[in-house]
């Protein structure tokens, strides 16, 4: 029996596979996330992390606030590389399962600043999403479409450059999905070829696998990630490539709005040789 769901954005097909080997690892990093919601409904995002290896220190502050009756949502975000990004998005008030949106970034130290329109597009059967950026002398224009029926999915992305007058990308993917199980392949500008698969296999136990290749190359990745619920608190996550690569980690709600997350990536080529990464982050929700 298929799931009945619209379809996601292309950018979204696979990422439940792909959730399975990135969720929960952060390997060489001390992070620290927060998140808040006032009483008016502005939601209040911050996090920071250390890298371990470069000593370099990343932090982030995100507002967004949400105007119901206009259907419209306000965000605003600022990150310690000094750059300020605003978003204006209106969505379902012209045409049910339609979204408009201006997001903009501005460098002050540099003076580089951005400007890109977007419109997506949804319904039961069909995902549609375009965005262009502010360019006088000729923008980039984005499109992707993703059809689906009875489970199975079908998506298209481009890229045209009208400076130039060409594209710049041409991916085709395909997939099938239900509600335990979603398997996706893709192939971008007809050179790189992927593919994963999803399970759920029982309430406790998610498993994904991962592989790609490209034409005209012997280089090929394989993948395989699990996560299994030891309890409605904990979660124990573990992958390993071709590579011989070994991750490890680990979720622990200590209570109520706070999250522990440590993780491990064990080097299996070069175990005597050390330089293997460790990754702590704390999660904080009011």
């Amino acid at each position: 029996m298929t799931y009945k769901m619209a379809p996601p954005s292309y950018s979204d097909l696979g990422k439940q596979a792909r959730d399975i080997f990135g969720k929960g690892y952060h390997f060489g990093l001390w992070k620290l996330d927060c998140k808040s919601k006032t009483s008016s409904g502005i939601e209040f995002s911050t996090s920071g992390h250390s890298n371990t290896e470069s000593g370099k220190v990343f932090g982030s502050l995100e507002t967004k606030y949400k105007v119901s009756d206009y259907g419209l949502t306000l965000t605003e975000k600022w990150n310690t590389d000094n750059t300020l990004f605003t978003e204006v998005a209106v969505q379902d008030k012209l045409l049910e399962g339609l979204k408009l949106a201006f997001e903009g970034s501005f460098a002050p130290q540099s003076g580089n600043k951005s400007g890109k329109f977007k419109v997506g597009y949804g319904h039961d059967n069909v995902k549609i999403d375009s965005d262009m950026n502010v360019d006088l002398s000729g923008p980039l224009i984005n499109a992707s479409a993703v059809l689906g029926y009875e489970g199975w999915l079908a998506g298209y992305q481009t890229a045209f450059d009208s400076q130039n007058t060409k594209l710049t990308t041409n991916n085709f993917a395909l997939g099938y999905a239900t509600k335990d199980f979603v398997l996706h392949t893709a192939v971008n500008n007809g050179e790189e070829f992927s593919g994963s698969i999803f399970q759920k296999c029982n309430d406790n136990l998610d498993i994904g696998v991962q592989l790609s290749w490209a034409s005209g190359s012997n280089n090929t990745k394989f993948g395989l990630g699990a996560k299994f619920q030891l309890d409605k608190d904990a979660a124990l996550r573990a992958k390993v490539n071709n590579a011989c690569q070994v991750g490890l980690g680990y979720q622990q709600k200590l209570r109520d709005g706070i999250t522990l997350y440590l993780s491990t990536l064990v080097d299996g080529k070069n175990f005597n040789a050390g330089g293997h990464k460790i990754g702590v982050a704390l999660e904080l929700e009011a």
